[in-house]
């Protein structure tokens, strides 16, 4: 999973020019792109002040900051420059000058891209065009940035929970992955998947050191509150799947064995039931005919006759995309470790040389040889090291470094394939959503109707 950030340069340009061209992060400038100016920094710079001082714009922002930042060791240095080079075709459409860099000296290989404020076809700035500002041109190049991770089969959904009605503040907290909200939800997801009996989920949330408190004779009967977390969140709050009832169902269908099936739409006697249904007919009357036949089709399509059904169709769809869900995290989990087991094997084939020559020598010449080339033996046997201790336990053979790609590229594909299930599922389960509000909402309307029909007769 990808993430972007990007901000504006309004003075030394040059310096962060500088900074992410810098040869130690980029592999001695081999992973440095330009596109219509120079890679060097301060010649770079140069070039984007020509096309300032023709430009159109007043604006104090000098060029914009981009980063594109990839989870672990997931992709190579190469994709990762491929990556970004892509993500700026698209973003930039070749009107802007830009340097791209890939930096390898932290844990998360990244992008880094500087482009020129000034539109070098039009002279226009950045903020008049078509994205307006920093706000949207991150919501465009987030966007664009998923799309080219999941065309590389790199998109993972760490958070299947759509929410609505967020202030800024808990959006932005929940894209830093700060959000209390999200992270109490994965946590009650998980206890609900291992636990059998509701007592037992109560228990594992307090294992999670997630503070739980269960009320079921107070019309507020469930709340928690994270370690840190300064108020209770009521699980009403949290969305319907978190109610008590709710979560009490999600228990007992978490232990069903979900094979997932490509739904067909159903035409014919069970359509028809529907159809000559007088309260749906009746509704279909009162609502409009295209959204009434929109939820016809989704009751339908989930052999559902009646509100109580659609209720537990409503959770088994949710328990199915948990599942999913989980997969997806796990093959996640499991892309990490080979990746980090891809790193080491290619760190020992490209400090082996130093190692067997180190070997080769004797007496002072092994002394003098490991004391010059120290860094490199110790890289070599941190590898050789970790790989041992990840291996040792099973008992099983160090896999050679084309076994290990063929894993993760075996593992990449059942995450596209997975993900591909999810979103489908996704869908269906914004469907099932959306039919059982309108029915419940009709459904009260129409005793609302009746309640003051029987007391207009009762006056009468």
């Amino acid at each position: 999973m990808a993430v972007t950030k990007i901000h504006s340069i309004t003075a030394t340009e040059t310096k962060a020019l500088t900074y992410i061209t810098n040869p130690e992060k980029t592999d001695n400038g081999r992973l440095v792109f330009s596109f219509g100016c120079n890679k060097h920094p301060s010649a770079a710079h140069d070039d984007f002040e020509q096309i300032r001082s023709l430009g159109t714009g007043r604006t104090s922002v000098l060029s914009r900051h981009l980063i594109f930042s990839f989870e672990g060791q997931e992709v190579t240095p190469e994709q990762a420059l491929a990556m970004g080079q892509e993500l700026c075709q698209r973003f930039l459409k070749g009107q802007y000058q830009y340097v791209l860099a890939v930096h390898t000296d932290t844990d998360n290989v990244h992008c880094h891209v500087i482009f020129n404020n000034i539109n070098m076809v039009n002279g226009k700035s950045f903020d008049t065009m078509e994205t307006q500002g920093v706000r949207k041109s991150w919501e465009l190049v987030k966007r664009l940035a998923d799309e080219i991770c999941e065309e590389y089969g790199l998109s993972v959904i760490k958070n299947p929970e759509r929410s609505k009605g967020k202030s800024y503040f808990e959006w932005d907290m929940n894209r830093q992955g700060l959000s209390w909200k999200t992270k109490l939800k994965w946590a009650i997801d998980e206890c609900i998947r291992e636990s059998q009996t509701f007592e037992e989920f109560l228990q594992k949330l307090r294992e999670r050191h997630i503070e739980v408190v269960y009320a079921p004779d107070k019309v507020i009967d469930l709340k928690f509150r994270m370690e840190g977390q300064e108020r209770f969140s009521r699980a009403r709050s949290l969305g319907w799947y978190y109610e008590t009832a709710q979560i009490k169902k999600r228990i007992d269908l978490c232990h069903r064995e979900f094979v997932y099936r490509p739904r067909t739409r159903i035409i014919g006697t069970t359509q028809q039931k529907f159809l000559d249904s007088y309260g749906l007919n009746r509704w279909a009357d009162i609502q409009n005919m295209k959204e009434a036949s929109r939820i016809i089709n989704i009751l339908t399509q989930l052999h559902t006759q009646s509100q109580k059904q659609l209720e537990t169709a409503a959770l088994i769809e949710h328990a199915k995309q948990g599942t999913v869900v989980g997969r997806l995290n796990e093959i996640s989990k499991e892309i990490d470790v080979v990746s980090d087991h891809i790193m080491w094997r290619r760190t020992l084939k490209k400090y082996k040389p130093f190692y067997d020559e180190w070997k080769s020598k004797t007496g002072m010449a092994r002394k003098s040889y490991e004391k010059k080339f120290a860094a490199e033996l110790g890289k070599y046997r941190e590898a050789r090291n970790s790989l041992k201790a990840a291996y040792n336990h099973t008992g099983e053979k160090v896999p050679t470094l084309d076994e290990l790609q063929a894993k993760k590229t075996a593992l990449l594909r059942e995450r596209s394939e997975k993900n591909a299930e999810y979103k489908e599922q996704k869908k269906l389960l914004q469907d099932v959503d959306y039919a059982r509000r309108t029915l419940a909402e009709y459904l009260e309307n129409e005793e609302n109707v009746q309640e003051v029909k029987r007391k207009k007769g009762d006056l009468e």
